[in-house]
């Protein structure tokens, strides 16, 4: 049971089932928008920074034995604009961190509890928990980041 569940875990956070990936989101981006203002309380690059801080969150969260909480919404959303370059970091960062992410959770029994896994409320944070959490997070603001960009097609027509 265990293999099976870690390998529907994976396909969600890979596979392209019943939401987008990062990369489909990206594809084409206008990079030269990405700090455009739509209306909204976010732009493109927050957008795609959040995504990757929280998921560096969470990695560092069940691998440091030293991880320090954040300061929410502070830590969570950049201070400064993002620029052609940044974007692609943050882009392959976050594709790097899910895969490191995924190694650990392969090697891991997903109902063990993280290192750091002892909630506030005395909550256990699991293996399971915590990729549920990435693939719940990502698909919510990949879906903001869908809304921005078909925001920034409209007002380039």
């Amino acid at each position: 049971m265990s293999d099976d569940l870690k390998a529907h875990v994976r396909d969600l956070l890979t596979e392209r089932q019943a939401h987008l990936q990062l990369g489909d989101v990206l594809e084409g981006f206008p990079v030269e928008q990405i700090n455009e203002d739509v209306g909204l309380p976010y732009t493109a690059w927050g957008l795609l920074w959040h995504l990757w801080f929280t998921q560096r969150d969470i990695l560092e969260f069940v691998r440091d034995a030293e991880y320090r909480e954040k300061i929410w919404p502070t830590d969570y959303w950049p201070r400064s604009p993002g620029t052609p370059q940044s974007w692609a970091q943050m882009a392959q960062g976050f594709q790097d961190d899910l895969a490191t992410f995924l190694e650990l959770f392969a090697a891991a029994d997903p109902l063990a509890v993280v290192p750091n896994g002892d909630g506030p409320d005395g909550g256990q944070q699991t293996w399971l928990r915590e990729a549920l959490l990435i693939a719940d997070h990502t698909a919510y603001h990949l879906g903001q980041l869908v809304v921005v960009r078909r925001l920034l097609d409209a007002s380039s027509s």
